[in-house]
């Protein structure tokens, strides 16, 4: 059988031998449907802390961490998940919130595919059901008809299904999940009369959900609806040097990717991290002020500019990585706010200038990239 090549694997594949053995090392209890116990979902997540686990048989192995952040707030989820109610996942744009939100159900119930990816234009069909046009023409209402939604699919199967960006859908298509939530089961009146006109959550099903806070405003959620989830803030890493090794991890493997050899230098990491970091938080490692842009200085930006540089090097030789970041930070900048190019160059001409000055051999080559700025 021939397995078509893929940009990005779903976690349930990429890691099926983690997974795999962590189902037969752990043999503890395990709510209704799951294929892991809730000890193994977090330490499939957040990682065996560098202590190797024991097999079913004799065999070890150490889990590494695929979500950098607090462990309590992934045992949080868990536990959440675990007693079959909602969680929503909010934070900042570019924190891993669908990443924590595809691993967690990936663990639990072997699936992150069961998906609706909310925008302004996703309709009550899109977390409900659709219907089949030519076999409800040709036999009428039917359950043959019918073409379940993932949230339905989930319903059924016990699984958990993800509703990307909850906030962008419109207030009314949010409110389909309301019943879903509190009720365990969606009624479908067009198949009235019929036995199967209710279809009723299977042990183990639940919703995660996620919202950046920047777009709270877009369509806010009604009371009924929050009361229906479990909150958890995902927040920005904190450690400097737990950011700086996943971006060298994801920059690495983008790269990696597409057949190139990743060879950015660690220095131009850490500098490249450390400007995002200072722009994001509006304060400098030193504690100078920094006026802060309007866009989101993310890790995944971070990730996103860190694997360009490496492709230009690899692709386009014969350049200075970091001569390049200037020119990459003002596109990042400039995404929502063309005025924040000002703000950019007020950093150069302060923080970065101070370190320049101070001897910073990666910072005073960096300010001598300035000019970069003006375009």
């Amino acid at each position: 059988m021939t397995t078509t090549a893929r940009q990005i694997d779903p976690p349930e594949h990429r890691f099926a031998e983690e997974l795999e053995f962590l189902a037969a090392a752990d043999t503890g209890p395990r709510p209704p449907g799951w294929r892991l116990t809730p000890r193994a979902v977090v330490t499939f997540i957040a990682g065996s802390q560098g202590k190797p686990v024991d097999g079913a048989g004799k065999a070890k192995q150490v889990i590494e961490p695929k979500f950098v952040g607090e462990r309590a707030l992934v045992e949080r989820c868990v536990v959440t998940l675990a007693g079959e109610r909602g969680l929503l996942l909010v934070g900042e744009p570019g924190t891993a919130k669908s990443m924590l939100s595809e691993l967690l159900a990936a663990a639990v119930c072997g699936t992150s595919g069961l998906t609706v990816q909310g925008t302004a234009g996703t309709t009550e069909d899109q977390l409900r059901y659709g219907w089949n046009y030519a076999l409800l023409l040709a036999k009428g209402p039917s359950r043959e008809a019918l073409v379940a939604s993932p949230v339905l699919a989930a319903m059924t199967a016990g699984a958990v299904a993800r509703v990307e960006e909850v906030t962008r859908c419109l207030p009314e298509v949010q409110d389909a999940l309301v019943s879903v939530l509190s009720d365990r089961r969606m009624a479908m009146p067009e198949l009235a009369g019929i036995d199967d006109a209710v279809a009723y959550a299977a042990p183990g099903f639940t919703v995660i959900a996620t919202a950046n806070l920047r777009d709270r405003g877009v369509s806010e959620m009604s009371a009924a609806l929050k009361r229906r989830f479990n909150f958890e803030v995902v927040p920005p890493i904190a450690d400097l040097d737990a950011e700086i090794a996943l971006v060298r991890r994801q920059a690495r493997t983008s790269v990696e990717r597409v057949g190139a050899a990743f060879e950015v230098d660690d220095a131009v990491l850490e500098t490249l991290v450390t400007v995002f970091r200072d722009l994001r938080t509006g304060r400098s490692v030193e504690g100078w002020q920094v006026e802060r842009p309007s866009t989101v200085m993310s890790t995944a930006e971070a990730v996103a500019v860190a694997a360009s540089i490496g492709l230009a090097t690899a692709y386009l030789p014969g350049r200075d990585p970091l001569s390049l970041l200037p020119g990459h930070l003002l596109g990042v900048v400039r995404k929502d706010d063309e005025s924040d190019q000002a703000r950019l160059l007020a950093y150069w001409d302060g923080p970065l200038r101070r370190r320049a000055t101070e001897g910073g051999r990666m910072w005073k080559q960096l300010w001598e990239q300035r000019d970069a700025l003006h375009a």
